[in-house]
Order: C-alpha cells, then structure tokens, then sequence
C-alpha cells in the first residue's frame, strides 16, 4: 500500500462517524450554519451578504451530501 492509500484506510472510519452525525443532526447543523451566517453578515454590515449566501449554500449542500451517504445504504450506520 502506498501513503495515500494509508492514509485513506485511517481516515475512513473518522468519515463514517461524521457521516452518521450529519444524518442525525443535519436539522441542528444547518441552523448553526444559519446563525453563523448572520451573525458574520452583521458584523460585516453586509457587505458581504453575497458571499455569505453563496458559502452558506455550498455548507448545507455538503452536510446534505454527507446525510444521504448513509441513507443510500452505501455504508453502514455510525455507532
């Protein structure tokens, strides 16, 4: 096996776990991201509001990738 491959093998199981966390508290996350982005936007009295938008979008859709990972039956339920 070659490093990448080790390094994959090691990281895997850290990526199940996260995985079976974004399916169980998607709803909790994406209004974390909510709040963060608000929060940011005012401090920046939004000038940046566009910006925010755009990576607030881009986090969710990753938690939503993560969540249907395990809901595609692709791997197995993190304990």
């Amino acid at each position: 096996m070659g490093l990448l491959d080790n390094l994959k093998a090691k990281l895997n199981p850290a990526k199940d776990k996260v995985s079976g966390l974004a399916q169980q508290h998607g709803d909790k996350i994406q209004g974390g991201i909510d709040k963060a982005a608000k929060v940011v936007d005012e401090k920046t009295k939004g000038k940046y509001s566009d910006r925010i938008q755009t990576g607030t979008g881009k986090a969710k859709d990753a938690v939503d990738k993560l969540a249907q990972k395990d809901e595609g039956g692709t791997r197995p339920p993190a304990s």
